[in-house]
Order: structure tokens, then C-alpha cells, then sequence
């Protein structure tokens, strides 16, 4: 079985996320998606998040082709990594690993995912348009 898995915030569940979910499902047989905890999303994007860890889970939950769902690490992400296994590690289009590159690399071969439509479904572009 191979394992693909995924790294996001997922604020605001658009329909870019979904394809980038599909893509990275087509790499393998199961998926796991790692969800940003709210603090790490404080401290990275230096903003709050729209929904809190919790929703943005469920939400995931909810779509079917989705194999699991993990919350990511709040001061080590490798240990979550390391226990997911993982043979592929898919990146969106503009996502910067939270992690060394070469890092993920020793884990599994990692690939950059195409963007969807990326004039209209980006998170921030969205969050800003909701207010």
C-alpha cells in the first residue's frame, strides 16, 4: 500500500483545496492529511485562522476519498511524520514546507502538486474577500 501524505491549514474549505486533495490521492492508495494546529498557524502566517483546528478536521473528515486525518505537531512535526510513514509527500503548488526540504526528502520522495484555479482559490485571497 502506498501512503501519500499532506500538509495544509485548510481555513475555509474552498473548492482548491479539494483538488489539491484529489491530486494527492491519485499518488497513491491512502491519504492522510496533517492539519496546522491553530498556534502553529498563529506563529507562521502571523494571523488566526477563520475556523479553529477542530472544524477545520471534521470538515476534512467529511470527504470521502480522504483515508485519515491527523493534527499536525505543535513544537516538532517530525514525530507525526515519522509515525504516518508516509511514501510520497504531496506540496501545493506555492506551499513552503514548514520543514527542511531535505528533511522530507529522507522521509519520501516528495512532489509539487499543480495549482487549481489559483486566481480564484487561494485561502488569504478569500479570507480577505469574506471580511
Amino acid at each position: 500500500m502506498k501512503k501519500v501524505m499532506v500538509f495544509g491549514v485548510f481555513d475555509l474549505l474552498h473548492p482548491g483545496h479539494v483538488d489539491f486533495l484529489k491530486q494527492a490521492k491519485k499518488l497513491g492508495d491512502y491519504l492522510v492529511v496533517s492539519v496546522a494546529r491553530d498556534a502553529n498557524v498563529r506563529k507562521v502566517k502571523r494571523h488566526k485562522t477563520s475556523q479553529s483546528e477542530k472544524t477545520r478536521t471534521a470538515a476534512l473528515k467529511k470527504l470521502p476519498f480522504i483515508d485519515k486525518v491527523v493534527l499536525g505537531g505543535l513544537k516538532n512535526p517530525w514525530p507525526h511524520i515519522r509515525k504516518e510513514k508516509p511514501d510520497v509527500i504531496a506540496l501545493g503548488y506555492d506551499q513552503m514546507p514548514y520543514v527542511s526540504m531535505n528533511q522530507l526528502k529522507k522521509i519520501a520522495k516528495v512532489v509539487r502538486l499543480k495549482a487549481f484555479r489559483p486566481s480564484i482559490y487561494k485561502s488569504s485571497q478569500l479570507r480577505s474577500n469574506s471580511k
